[in-house]
């Protein structure tokens, strides 16, 4: 087998990660595979710039498009990031007839269908491990190692940042702006930290991971999303109280009404394995009809990490180039006829438990009077931690936690002890799962 050649958009942190997969483990992925790998064009903005890699007998340029355009290349790899330019150089590397292997959860939530029709109509493979958790082969794994089974669902730590933060929080008792100091410092979040404290990459893995999940088009507006700016160290406290820790989630569930798609601050059990998932990690717990519930853990960014599923995904296409289109995985899972859309619901109809936290009036009767207003509703109360007031306070925290109940109620029985004079202020509250 002729070796496999190589075009490598952006010499970031991903992109020489993967030059230094290939320099050091090369020998051992050409007997792997048969055939040596070699990255013979690069491009990145700025060529002056200190690298991680050695690119000594690299073709370097500023201009992508000479290396999209490059007829040598079998494979360009996108590691760029975004949906612009990006985008603009992935199709154009379908066209030329070159298959794609890309880490852009972006460009895929956004517009995988695009991409993905594309590369069909030109005979070529996209490849994405790398845009969802990094090094954990997570793709692999729910594309083909549970292709026997019926998805039920799926639920994610998917972003380091916001997993580090919560975990920090929760081990040195400190509120979320002093943690995301710390973060910034240590460089797991960016100056601009929206899209990991807000859920929004999260959202765009979420994206992926449904589609592979259960055969539907990526659709990113589809998908809730809430971060966790606004847990306080006292939510964190009482969620241990409870027997719980709180995880940024990504959760996709089948329904017999429809799908959920949903990112938001989660209580977990405290014995469930992925609520002990701390830090930077990340990991994904999924649901199939006939295995049951399977984990998969691991570093969720890096440069060595992504970098390896990267070169994974070089591997693999390298081994389906010279096979026939339909020898191939599909690129999400299901064939490309079968991929068809599913009724998305709304937040108002997902069902889920909930822990509330509140001021009550300290004063009798207060308790009493919270439990039948929600039982109004149809909503039991499992658990309650009623503090003592401060010394010369007249309001008290409390917190419950409900049973299973619909959102849209939930939300109304809020509104109503918001509006009594029982309590004080907005009532704070996260869901709750329990992974069953």
């Amino acid at each position: 087998m002729k070796p496999v050649k190589v075009g490598l958009l952006g010499l970031g942190t991903v992109g020489g990660g993967t030059v230094n997969v290939l320099r050091e483990n090369g020998d051992a992925i050409a007997q792997r595979l048969g055939a040596p790998i070699q990255i013979v064009h690069a491009s990145a903005r700025d060529l002056s710039k200190a690298r991680i890699c050695d690119t000594t007998g690299i073709m370097l340029t500023t201009d992508p498009r000479e290396v999209v355009d490059n007829p040598e290349l079998d494979v360009v790899v996108e590691l760029m990031g975004g949906d612009g330019i990006a985008r603009e150089m992935v199709l154009r590397a379908i066209a030329n007839g070159k298959h794609v292997v890309t880490a852009n959860k972006m460009l895929l939530a956004k517009h995988g269908s695009e991409v993905f029709a594309a590369a069909r109509e030109k005979g070529v493979m996209v490849a994405f491990e790398a845009a969802v958790a990094g090094g954990i082969p997570v793709i692999k794994a729910i594309r083909e190692g549970l292709a026997a089974n019926r998805i039920e669902w799926l639920v994610g730590i998917i972003n380091g940042t916001g997993n580090f933060i919560l975990t920090a929080m929760r081990d040195d008792d400190r509120e979320f702006a002093d943690v995301l100091a710390e973060a910034q410092r240590l460089g797991y979040a960016e100056a601009d930290p929206t899209f990991d404290v807000e859920g929004i990459d999260a959202a765009h893995k979420l994206t992926i991971l449904a589609s592979i999940a259960f055969g539907i088009p990526p659709r990113l507006e589809n998908v809730y999303t809430e971060g966790i700016t606004r847990i306080t160290r006292d939510d964190v406290k009482y969620a241990d109280e409870l027997g719980y820790r709180i995880k940024a989630l990504g959760i996709a569930r089948r329904t017999d009404k429809g799908v959920e798609l949903r990112v938001h601050p989660t209580l977990i059990p405290e014995g469930r394995l992925i609520a002990n998932v701390d830090g930077v990690n990340n990991a994904v717990l999924v649901k199939g009809n006939m295995v049951g519930p399977t984990m998969y853990y691991g570093a969720g960014a890096g440069a060595g990490p992504t970098a390896s599923a990267v070169v994974a995904d070089l591997i693999d296409v390298a081994r389906g180039m010279n096979a026939p289109g339909d020898c191939r995985v599909p690129c999400l899972a299901f064939q490309p006829e079968a991929i068809a859309e599913l009724p998305v619901l709304s937040m108002d109809e997902v069902e889920t438990a909930f822990y509330l936290r509140m001021k009550a009036v300290d004063k009798p009767g207060v308790l009493s009077k919270i439990s039948s207003a929600l039982s109004d509703f149809q909503i039991s109360i499992e658990a309650v931690i009623q503090k003592e007031p401060k010394h010369g306070e007249r309001q008290v925290d409390l917190v419950i936690l409900t049973n299973v109940v619909k959102e849209a109620i939930m939300n109304e029985a809020m509104r109503r002890l918001e509006s009594s004079d029982t309590i004080a202020g907005p009532i704070a509250h996260i869901r709750v799962e329990h992974l069953d």
